[in-house]
């Protein structure tokens, strides 16, 4: 997958990605209009689909909420790369089938605007507007098989189906 990167800080919240006043709304693209608005008022107006977050420590931090990577996929993100995530977001994302990845130079070799080329399976992270690349450590099958289902529903339907 590649796409326009945005590039964010340390710990970014979830009540930073998803306002708490929104969460009495459960529509999907309602709360995609207002992703990140706190942090970054023109996100979801310019986010394009396969778009990349790229932040720092602790992406995912705060509440539990799972209306949060819900907010990120509906808005057309492709995938989250930070050096680390709240161990719930992380869990949260990957059961609504938005690939998180674990790498801990990203938030350095980006600015936002540059594009990323990620190839999730073996690893590898290139910026592909200044050439840098990194390695990190893929996902396990078992999760890359609940992204590529689209989601831990979608997972559980078709091993209860084969």
């Amino acid at each position: 997958m590649n796409g326009k990167v945005w590039v964010y800080g340390d710990h970014i919240n979830t009540d930073l990605i998803i306002p708490g006043r929104y969460l009495d709304d459960y529509d999907p693209k309602s709360l995609a209009r207002h992703v990140l608005e706190d942090l970054d008022p023109s996100f979801s107006k310019k986010v394009a689909y396969g778009d990349i977050i790229v932040a720092g420590r602790n992406f995912g931090c705060g509440s539990s909420r799972e209306q949060a990577p819900i907010a990120i996929k509906t808005a057309g993100v492709g995938a989250v790369i930070a050096g680390s995530f709240s161990r719930i977001f992380f869990r949260n994302a990957i059961n609504i089938g938005l690939p998180v990845i674990e790498c801990k130079q990203a938030a350095t070799m980006f600015r936002t605007g540059e594009r990323a080329l990620i190839n999730i399976e073996k690893g590898i992270l290139v910026n592909e507007s200044t050439g840098a690349r990194t390695r990190f450590v893929p996902p396990p099958d078992f999760l890359m098989e609940i992204i590529r289902s689209g989601g831990l529903v979608s997972y559980t339907k078709k091993m209860i189906n084969k």
